[in-house]
């Protein structure tokens, strides 16, 4: 089954549900603010997506709050402090199937590719 990370309230997440729901995926949804990941689970995806950096949303108003030398992490385990602390920082939403694969974001075409949709 495939798993949605994201918040509760984020437009995109909705928009990804919705998507999933429209063309019968089945999925369960984790609201990464209640249930923050893991270090290990943030590594695993990381890996996939390019790096821990990668992770985050810069865009968004809590990376724009954060003062000047949290937004400096010089190292993965600043990186993985960073995200456990603020999970809203995370790029959302955090799509994983399960053969393992991980993806970012949502878009209607993405996800008709990636779902084998049409």
């Amino acid at each position: 089954m495939t798993t949605i990370y994201g918040l509760k309230n984020c437009d995109t997440c909705k928009k990804a549900m919705k998507w999933l729901d429209r063309f019968g995926v089945a999925y369960t949804f984790v609201d990464y603010r209640d249930h923050k990941p893991t270090p290990e689970t943030l590594l695993e995806w990381a890996a996939q997506l390019g790096g821990l950096e990668a992770l985050v949303n810069k865009s968004s108003t809590t990376w724009r709050q954060l003062p000047d030398n949290r937004k400096a992490a010089a190292s993965d385990a600043e990186w993985k402090l960073l995200l456990r602390e603020y999970p809203q920082l995370i790029r959302r939403p955090v799509v994983v199937t399960d053969d393992g694969v991980v993806t970012q974001g949502f878009s209607d075409n993405g996800f008709k590719k990636r779902f084998g949709k049409t």
